[in-house]
């Protein structure tokens, strides 16, 4: 027997260690790392952008043909400079400067209109790529199952959708066009460097790779500096946004000063990262300017040279002057993009890796469907749980009961018992460690996310109110319902008594978070939400206990009327408010230690009787 015993402590470790081993590579998957480094090239994180850019070929097609249009009109006008030196100054001859300057001032015109096209469709593309990366990283988040969001700061997921985008949006604005543009000049000007003089061409091509390998080089190092600071930027949104939510709190404490500080500390520390990036990028700008104003100086050295020993003419050399001057000046506004574009590849890290994250809940590959109509029964078979966050702390252990279609059953236990837990259970916003939990007859986990949770109707503790009007809030329950329907639903749920008070009725703005409305007042609005979805299976979290007497006996009244026909499962602190329920299941440690009714629970004289006789003394 001490053998049995000894292997079954054996497997029990086993399996804790190996749920620890899995939860671990879980949490690796969905944590973003802030502060993580980056091994891949300074070009890496921008090829992440190509899909969304390469969904619009017809406008990549003219934006192509407008640039090319353009760098062809720009590269002739130098030819045509030195064509009026060398045949209309040096020959005196005005008939030639005359049809010439007319030609010029012909290709002036083609160069304005290209280039006004080619801005107009680039910039088209850099919007619709920046709107359809926010939907994309939006949608990707919603995607995402419930432990992401615990286990990542939303002050952080907030700046990386807005911050970073915004940063990735102005590269394509600005830093794009110029880089395309760019490039096609100094590809152009080269060609027609070693057209025009040979000799010269290749003196540049001894300056280009002196000038470009240190930008590269420098590019790099900025990124990661860029990395940093998006991160510090991060830091300080996370710390406004949870200031912001908890403003109350931090003035009740009288704690304004110290949130001053700790958010002034990381405004600095963003300071001083950005301007460690802002040096090292002024160094690299430095750098290119000396090299390009001292090559330029090295290439009229060596032009008057070649046009002394007649190998070549003065329009020669002005025209060569004219495209090396296109040549550097390119360079040096590329190399003052590659510091925007580290600075983007940096952001657009960020936003990849939201993108590139994966729920820890599989989603089941051959949903089971879920029988119609429902017939709202749960059932709880053995089931295990611990948090992913809490790997060594298990929540539920063995826990198993049954809910009967129509039945009322209310959980109650101390704080921490795993009352709450079994409704996010239910809704599959965490997956079971062990043991089988079902709803209408069929595993949580083999039915379709979405049609699982449409069984539900969840009214919570503290009820979440969005930005809009009391019919918003209301309509959130069923988005198609009409205003009839959505009065039906506000009348049962007790909420015409405050609305019609309201100068503007149901139209009435209700603040950020519900600011505008009482405790009560929200309470019955989710009510009514839930009565408006129809659910057959109703989740009451604790939906009245922080609740003056008034408010609780018309939010309970409220949810009276929504219970009926409804399977419904109740988290109840109060025990006064669950005396009705056909069964009261006790709750301690993660395990069901006593069920029955409120009488015979009473008579048991059990924990649930020691909880009543504390509650009704009172």
């Amino acid at each position: 027997m001490s053998d049995m015993s000894s292997n079954q402590a054996k497997d029990t470790r086993s399996r804790a260690d190996k749920s620890r081993v899995d939860n671990k590579s879980r949490l690796d998957k969905i944590i973003l790392r802030s502060d993580r480094e980056s091994g891949t090239s300074s070009t890496q994180p921008l090829r992440a952008l190509l899909p969304f850019v390469l969904k619009y070929p017809i406008r990549l097609t003219f934006t192509a043909l407008f640039l090319l249009v353009a760098a062809f009109a720009a590269l002739a006008i130098p030819y045509f400079a030195g064509s009026i030196i060398d045949e209309g100054f040096v020959t005196q001859n005005l008939d030639v400067v005359n049809s010439y300057s007319l030609g010029i001032i012909a290709i002036a015109g083609i160069l304005a209109v290209a280039s006004a096209a080619r801005f107009y469709f680039i910039s088209v593309i850099g919007m619709r790529v920046i709107t359809d990366i926010r939907r994309a990283v939006f949608s990707h988040l919603m995607n995402m199952d419930v432990v992401f969001f615990d286990t990542n700061r939303t002050g952080e997921l907030i700046s990386r959708i807005t911050s970073d985008v915004g940063i990735v949006r102005g590269a394509l604005d600005s830093a794009l066009p110029v880089v395309l543009r760019s490039g096609v000049m100094l590809a152009g000007s080269v060609i027609m460097m070693f057209v025009t003089s040979i000799y010269l061409a290749g003196a540049v091509v001894i300056i280009i790779p002196v000038l470009v390998f240190p930008v590269v080089w420098l590019g790099k190092y900025i990124r990661g500096l860029s990395r940093k600071q998006q991160d510090k930027i991060a830091d300080l949104a996370a710390l406004a946004s949870e200031t912001f939510g908890a403003i109350k709190t931090i003035k009740a404490f009288t704690r304004e000063g110290q949130r001053n500080q700790e958010y002034g500390e990381y405004a600095e520390a963003s300071y001083q990262s950005e301007v460690s990036r802002l040096l090292v990028r002024a160094g690299m700008i430095a750098f290119v300017i000396f090299l390009t104003a001292t090559g330029i100086v090295g290439l009229i050295w060596l032009g008057t040279q070649l046009v002394s020993a007649g190998q070549i003419t003065v329009g020669e050399l002005s025209q060569f002057l004219i495209y090396a001057m296109l040549a550097t000046g390119t360079l040096t506004g590329i190399s003052e993009i590659l510091g925007t574009l580290q600075t983007v590849a940096g952001a657009t890290e960020r936003i990849t890796e939201i993108l590139g994250t994966e729920p820890s809940i599989d989603a089941a590959q051959s949903p089971v469907p879920l029988p119609v109509p429902s017939p709202a029964t749960i059932a709880f078979d053995d089931v295990h749980f611990q948090y992913m966050t809490r790997d060594d702390e298990s929540v539920l252990n063995g826990i198993s009961f049954d809910v009967k279609s129509g039945e009322t059953v209310a959980l109650v236990g101390p704080s921490g018992a795993g009352k709450s837990t079994v409704f996010s259970l239910l809704q599959r916003f965490y997956d079971v460690t062990g043991g089988q939990l079902r709803v209408d007859g069929v595993d949580v986990r083999d039915a379709d996310f979405n049609e699982l949770r449409k069984r539900f109707a969840y009214v919570e503790q503290d009820a979440i109110m969005f930005s809009g009007t009391i019919a918003d809030n209301i309509r959130f329950g069923k988005p198609d319902a009409s205003d009839e329907d959505v009065r039906e639903a506000a009348k049962v749920a007790m909420v015409d008594d405050f609305v019609l008070r309201l100068q503007h009725g149901y139209e009435s703005i209700v603040g950020e978070r519900g600011v505008m409305l009482s405790g009560g007042q929200k309470q019955r609005v989710a009510i009514a939400r839930a009565l408006l979805k129809d659910a057959p299976i109703l989740l009451l979290d604790e939906a009245t206990s922080a609740l003056d007497a008034e408010s609780e006996t018309k939010v309970q009244q409220a949810l009276e009327r929504l219970m009926v026909g409804r399977t419904t499962l109740v988290v109840a602190h109060r025990l006064a408010t669950i005396k009705n329920a056909d069964r009261i299941l006790v709750l301690e440690d993660g395990k069901v230690i006593d069920q029955g009714t409120h009488d015979q629970l009473i008579e048991k004289g059990g924990r649930y009787a020691e909880l009543a006789r504390l509650q009704f003394q009172q």
